[in-house]
C-alpha cells in the first residue's frame, strides 16, 4: 500500500510539473521562443542581431546602426508577463549596447500593449503609432537623442476644377462650419497618394464631377492648425480638367455645390483668403496662359533603384 501511494505520488506530482511548465513557461523558456526568428527569404543571418545562441530577443539592423524589434514576429507567447518580457528586453538592450548599437525600434502590436510599460523601465519613449501597433525608440549611441522625429505634418489637396469653356470653377461650401463661406472641395490625402490623386477623388466623393490632375497652383503652410492632432498643416491647391459635369454633391459634407464664375469668385466676400487668391491666379492664367501660374508634375526616377518620386516645378523654355 505504501508502495503504491509512493507511486501515485510520483505520477501526480509529473502531471502536476506538466501541468505548471504548460500553463506557465519559465522565463529561459520564453526566452527560447523569443529568439527563435529566422531571416527573411533572400537574406542572410548576419542581417539579424543576437548571434549569440537562441536565448534572445532578436532584430534586424538598419543601415544606421539600431536594431528592430517587431514583436509581432518574434515568436513570444501571446500571454507572456510584463515582468517575464522585461526581463528579455533588458537582456537585450544590454546586448545592443555592448555590441555599439545607436539604437533600438521596438513594434509593438496591440495585443501586447501591457508590455509597454516594461519598456518603459528602460527608458523607452513612444515614437509613433497607427491603427494596430505602436513603435517605441530608445537611443543608446552617445550624447543626446538624435532619433528622427515622425510626420510633423499633415497635408490637405484641394481641386480648382476650371471650366474654360465659360470662365467657371467648382465651389462647394462644408456643412457645420461656423462661416459658410465658399471653397475648393477636397480633403486629406491619404499613405502613399499623390497629390493630384488626392484632389481628383476628393472632388468626386465631395461633388460627383470627375476630373483630371493638370497642376499644381499654391501651397500654404499653417502650424497650430485646429484638428491636425499637434501637426503643422500643408494645404495644397491643384488646377483639374473636368470630365463631367453634372453635380452631385455630398449631402454629408456640403451644404452647397456649383460652377461659378471665376471672377466672381475672386471678388466675393463669401470666400476664404486664399480662395480669393487662387481664385485671381485662374483668372491670370486663363487671360495670359496656364504657363505663367502652373506648375507642371513630371514623374523621374529615384535614387533607390525601381522607384519613382514627383516634381513640381515651373516649365522650362524649349531650347
Amino acid at each position: 500500500m505504501a508502495f503504491y501511494g509512493c507511486q501515485l505520488f510520483s505520477v501526480l506530482s509529473r502531471r502536476l510539473c506538466r501541468v505548471r511548465c504548460t500553463a506557465a513557461p519559465s522565463a529561459r523558456a520564453l526566452r527560447l521562443s523569443a529568439g527563435r526568428l529566422h531571416p527573411a527569404v533572400g537574406q542572410g543571418a548576419d542581417a539579424l542581431t543576437g548571434g549569440h545562441g537562441t536565448d534572445a530577443l532578436t532584430g534586424r539592423l538598419d543601415r544606421f546602426g539600431g536594431v528592430t524589434v517587431d514583436l509581432a514576429h518574434t515568436g513570444l507567447p501571446p500571454d507572456i508577463s510584463e515582468g517575464d518580457f522585461g526581463s528579455l528586453l533588458r537582456e537585450g538592450v544590454g546586448r545592443w549596447r555592448a555590441e555599439g548599437r545607436v539604437a533600438v525600434w521596438l513594434r509593438l502590436p496591440i495585443s501586447l500593449s501591457r508590455c509597454a510599460a516594461a519598456a518603459a523601465t528602460l527608458g523607452f519613449t513612444f515614437h509613433h503609432a497607427r491603427a494596430d501597433q505602436a513603435t517605441l525608440a530608445l537611443w543608446l549611441g552617445p550624447g543626446a537623442c538624435r532619433l528622427p522625429g515622425y510626420a510633423s505634418h499633415q497635408v490637405g489637396v484641394a481641386g480648382a476644377v476650371v471650366d474654360e469653356s465659360n470662365g467657371k470653377v467648382l465651389v462647394v461650401q462644408d456643412k457645420n462650419k461656423t462661416l459658410n463661406a465658399w471653397k475648393f472641395p477636397g480633403g486629406l490625402s491619404e499613405l502613399g497618394e499623390n497629390i493630384g490623386a488626392t484632389a481628383v477623388r476628393e472632388v468626386q466623393e465631395e461633388t460627383g464631377v470627375c476630373s483630371e490632375f493638370l497642376s499644381l497652383l499654391s501651397v500654404r503652410q499653417q502650424h497650430d492648425q485646429p484638428g491636425a492632432f499637434g501637426a503643422s498643416d500643408l494645404y495644397l491647391i491643384c488646377r483639374l480638367r473636368p470630365l463631367t459635369y453634372s453635380i452631385d454633391f455630398c449631402t454629408e459634407e456640403c451644404l452647397r455645390c456649383d460652377w461659378l464664375p471665376i471672377a466672381e469668385l475672386a471678388r466675393t466676400e463669401e470666400t476664404t483668403p486664399i480662395t480669393s487668391r487662387v481664385a485671381r491666379l485662374l483668372l491670370y492664367g486663363l487671360e495670359r496662359g496656364w504657363g505663367a501660374v502652373d506648375l507642371p508634375m513630371e514623374t523621374l526616377p529615384a535614387v533607390h533603384s525601381g522607384r519613382f518620386y514627383q516634381l513640381y516645378h515651373r516649365g522650362l523654355p524649349l531650347a
